[in-house]
């Protein structure tokens, strides 16, 4: 499962790269792509959706996780039957202060979108929420994918709902029963590489795995090798 800004075109080509040995299934998660939205928003709910598509899958199928979609693939593995378990670079931080996020922070994002500032509401997460430098930003506001991400702008607050405080979800996953792999990009940001190590380390069954030269965004040519070892060993 994706993460921010993302829907089930982002993993299609690495479940492209993985259909000929898998049964691969990709998903929208919800209000995004062709998936609709029941409110209240809760979190509970999209674990809710991963365990429907379990069950379709025969009521037992390996998940991966890709950014955000890595905390709520981590939230749901507690309740399912889960072969494995392979996460992409969660976005918490294992470094105390580093990247935690402002308890008003959902609630500012609603604000700006309901009011139709979906640009500020962007860069709002972008700075505050992924820890993108503000002169950074500001240059990704003219880059020509920034309408695509405006457009995803309504799910922030989920988001930021699935990542709580941003902190590290030790207890989360000192609870996980599943044979798991963390992997992270060589090349990513470094306080995501810091949370895999510490994330595989906590993590009863887990294992860490940096892929040198890669960074956040998902390589299907470098990503697809390692969750096909993963997935298919015994």
């Amino acid at each position: 499962m994706v993460g921010a800004f993302n829907d089930r075109a982002t993993d299609a080509p690495l479940a492209e790269a993985l259909q000929d040995r898998f049964s691969v299934i990709t998903y929208d998660r919800r209000r995004r792509g062709d998936s609709g939205y029941t409110a209240p928003y809760t979190v509970e709910r999209e674990v809710e959706d991963i365990e429907a598509l379990v069950e379709e899958a025969g009521r037992s199928a390996s998940v991966f996780g890709y950014s955000s979609g890595a905390v709520l693939a981590l939230m749901a593995a507690r309740g399912l039957d889960l072969p494995k378990l392979a996460l992409y670079e969660p976005p918490v931080s294992a470094d105390g202060d580093r990247g935690l996020l402002r308890e008003d922070l959902a609630e500012r994002l609603r604000e700006l979108v309901e009011a139709d500032h979906r640009g500020d509401a962007v860069a709002l997460f972008q700075t505050e929420g992924v820890v993108i430098p503000v002169d950074v930003v500001a240059q990704l506001r003219h880059a020509p994918f920034w309408p695509a991400l405006e457009a995803m702008a309504h799910t922030l607050v989920y988001e930021t709902k699935i990542l709580g405080n941003g902190s590290l979800p030790t207890e989360l996953a000192a609870s996980v029963a599943v044979p798991t792999l963390v992997i992270a990009g060589g090349e990513s940001f470094a306080y995501m590489r810091e949370t895999s190590l510490a994330l595989a380390q906590i993590i009863p069954d887990a294992r860490a795995r940096v892929l040198e030269g890669q960074t956040h965004d998902i390589a299907p040519r470098a990503l697809a090798p390692v969750l096909d070892d993963f997935f298919a060993a015994r």
